[in-house]
């Protein structure tokens, strides 16, 4: 954050990111912009009426709630154990997901442990297959493709939709989608150079 004020950065745009306490450590103002509005409309076309939006950790329940008011859904939780970097267990489900499909969203997916040990809770649940999922940040690191691609495979995901925050090859997965936050920034700057509001574009709203 030094290195970008000492060459000139005045103000900082960020679209959810994953560490809440970013204002705090940036010595310009930062605005935090949420693709989450763009991402359940986007989402929200794979998944029917009668579907639940899961959160699939304690972390992710506020975000789970955004995303279940914009679309009209309950919400559930998945309560999770992360046992190493990239092997994570589901311990319990608290919600009714029973017969439901359902939407899993976070902020970012990293190793997709996460994703596979919540489908895996939601199926043993007895929720209804296949799960969509959405997600901010598609960091995909190591066998992280691998892994969603055999979760795909086996019926358990269908749609996974990704912002371009980070560049993405959509061919890597047959679900995949991706949603440009190019509108977003390119709204955010516009506003604020005509010294207009943003509240309707800043995350937690």
């Amino acid at each position: 954050m030094a290195a970008l004020a000492s060459a000139g950065v005045e103000r900082l745009i960020a679209v959810d990111p994953h560490t809440a306490a970013l204002e705090a450590v940036c010595p310009m103002p930062v605005e935090t912009l949420t693709a989450v509005p763009a991402l359940a409309r986007a989402a929200g076309r794979a998944v029917p009426e009668e579907a639940v939006v899961v959160a699939p950790d304690l972390g992710a329940v506020t975000l789970a709630r955004h995303y279940a008011r914009l679309l009209e859904r309950p919400v559930a939780l998945v309560r999770k154990k992360r046992l190493t970097g990239a092997d994570v267990r589901a311990e319990q489900v608290f919600g009714d997901v029973t017969g439901r499909p359902a939407l899993v969203v976070d902020d970012m997916i990293s190793t997709g442990a996460t994703i596979e040990a919540t489908a895996e809770a939601l199926l043993a649940q007895g929720a209804a297959p296949p799960f969509a999922v959405a997600a901010t940040h598609g960091l995909f690191a190591g066998d992280a493709r691998e892994r969603l691609r055999r979760t795909e495979i086996r019926g358990l995901i269908r749609g996974l939709v990704v912002t371009d925050t980070l560049p993405q090859d959509e061919a890597a997965l047959p679900s995949l989608e991706v949603c440009p936050v190019a509108p977003l920034l390119a709204g955010a700057i516009g506003r604020l150079h005509r010294d207009e509001g943003m509240d309707d574009l800043l995350a937690g709203t």
